[in-house]
């Protein structure tokens, strides 16, 4: 009888986690609405995600190898390969209607702290926004950035937590400061990036 209630006790442990983890049913469809605000910095509370887009290791089929990025625009998630069925699973904020995109690409040119320069079509639908603005915590670019080669996106921070799990962005994926710190130091220049707009069965 110990036994039982022993087993049933971790079963619904082990649920409750996958429950906690599982991204929201409707994740594909949230959109925000909202503009980059440079100079503004998040306080620690604002940088504590949801537990569903927290950085964890998770249990990921694929035929890349390991140290593969893989973006998972519906899901709003961004994976990195380890091998052995398991990847290292990353919140983020997509590319809004519009400016959504996939492909496979490589990881160019890495950086710490930004300076960020909107490209002419960012300043013109948001002509607020500075011409340019160097690194630092009110960054919009955030703690560093992942260069992806063929394209003027970026894998990069951000200094609007509130935004991961959105599709927000111009095209870029953004991660909190913390995972994409995280992610700077294991990922190489070369880094192969797949990006895909639906999941995979």
């Amino acid at each position: 009888m110990r036994l039982s209630l022993l087993a049933l006790a971790f079963t619904l442990a082990a649920v409750t986690a996958q429950a906690q983890t599982r991204p929201p049913s409707n994740v594909g469809q949230k959109q925000l609405d909202i503009g980059d605000q440079p100079g503004y910095v998040p306080s620690p509370d604002e940088e504590q995600l949801d537990p569903a887009f927290r950085r964890q290791p998770v249990y990921f089929r694929t035929t890349e190898p390991a140290g593969t990025i893989i973006v998972h625009t519906d899901e709003r998630f961004l994976y990195l390969v380890q091998g052995n069925n398991r990847a290292l699973r990353y919140g983020i904020g997509v590319g809004r209607e519009g400016f959504q995109w996939s492909g496979l690409k490589t990881i160019v040119r890495k950086a710490e702290w930004p300076d960020w320069t909107p490209p002419p079509e960012m300043i013109q639908r948001q002509p607020y926004l500075p011409r340019f603005m160097a690194g630092g915590p009110g960054n919009p670019m955030g703690a560093a950035a992942l260069y992806i080669g063929g394209t003027v996106y970026r894998i990069h921070g951000t200094n609007q937590p509130q935004t991961i799990g959105y599709a927000v962005s111009s095209g870029c994926f953004r991660l909190v400061n913390s995972d994409v710190q995280d992610l700077f130091s294991r990922v190489p220049v070369g880094t192969r990036v797949v990006v895909r707009q639906t999941p995979t069965l």
